[in-house]
């Protein structure tokens, strides 16, 4: 009898799932569904493992370079109230990493943080670039903190903005998204969920003005996710949350270069006491602390967190 009834519990939840699934399903799109976040500012590079970067070159050609690197699930757009602020004395490039934006699936399907760094170098590499600044916002900050580990004589300085790379806490609730991704079946219906409705939900999650989470955002963000290969890339990050990353936080005194921290204080899906954790392993670090910001603070407070980034370039 129990057999029977756990079995039947099994059917119901596989089909409440699959109405889920059916209920939230939407198609992919490509990239002539999407030109209009290209723009003519955007550039594709075929990079030699066959991967193809977008990425864009914009601002003060004749300036320091500064290279910045978005979050999970964000794409190069959630730069351009900096590229606004910091162009006319930066030249500024921003790149969408592999399973985001206009990038993309990549041939390797690896969507690791090694992955993502080896990305990134190539990047550099084909554009000439060396003796940048770098700078990361969530998933970008982990990997900009790795770059600047793997690569020293390349980067100049360091932007650390609500940045990813320190254990999540164990009494800390794990997000919704990623528990999904860890889940048998829901994580397989989940490149071809996502509605609209989620997407603006999210965002209202990490930013505290909730006035700040327009239509466009809200639009942006939702498209740009739907890109062929973009849902499968995140499934396979999110399935990789909870894994202990003890290699950056030991690691993190070895950055020698100058470093700018840069947190919400009411950053609630990245603590803000991790901004300390972050001032304390590198040595040569300036941490600034935003009272009415949560997790990008780039969108949500670009004036001031480009004012913040402009003297930390400018007096070093």
């Amino acid at each position: 009898m129990i057999k029977k009834i756990l079995g039947g519990l099994a059917v119901l939840l596989v089909l409440a799932v699959a109405v889920l699934g059916i209920l939230l399903f939407r198609p992919a799109l490509d990239k002539q569904d999407l030109a209009k976040y290209a723009g003519p500012q955007s550039q594709f590079l075929e990079l030699p493992d066959g991967a193809v970067a977008h990425y864009r070159d914009q601002g003060n050609m004749n300036g320091k370079t500064l290279v910045l690197v978005h979050g999970s699930n964000a794409s190069l757009h959630t730069w351009e109230p900096w590229v606004k602020e910091l162009g006319d004395t930066f030249r500024i490039i921003t790149v969408d990493m592999p399973g985001h934006g206009l990038t993309g699936a990549i041939p390797s399907d690896d969507y690791s943080r090694a992955s993502m760094v080896g990305f990134l170098d190539a990047v550099m590499r084909e554009l000439g670039l060396t003796g940048f600044a770098l700078g990361g916002n969530s998933m970008g900050g982990g990997i900009a903190a790795h770059y600047t580990i793997a690569y020293p004589e390349k980067v100049s300085h360091l932007i650390l903005v609500s940045s990813g790379g320190f254990p999540a806490s164990p009494d800390r609730e794990v997000p919704l998204a990623f528990r999904m991704a860890s889940t048998p079946i829901v994580k397989d219906l989940m490149p071809y969920m996502g509605s609209r409705a989620m997407v603006e939900d999210g965002l209202k999650n990490v930013i505290v003005d909730d006035t700040l989470v327009t239509e466009e955002m809200i639009d942006r963000y939702s498209d740009l996710n739907r890109y062929k290969g973009n849902r499968e890339a995140m499934v396979q990050r999110f399935g990789l949350y909870g894994m202990k990353d003890d290699v950056l936080p030991a690691r993190l005194g070895e950055i020698d270069v100058p470093t700018l921290i840069l947190w919400g204080e009411k950053d609630y899906l990245i603590p803000v006491e991790n901004a300390h954790k972050f001032g304390e392993a590198i040595s040569d670090s300036t941490l600034v602390i935003y009272e009415n910001a949560g997790h990008i603070a780039m969108e949500e407070v670009p004036e001031k967190s480009a004012a913040d980034v402009r003297a930390f370039l400018e007096k070093q």
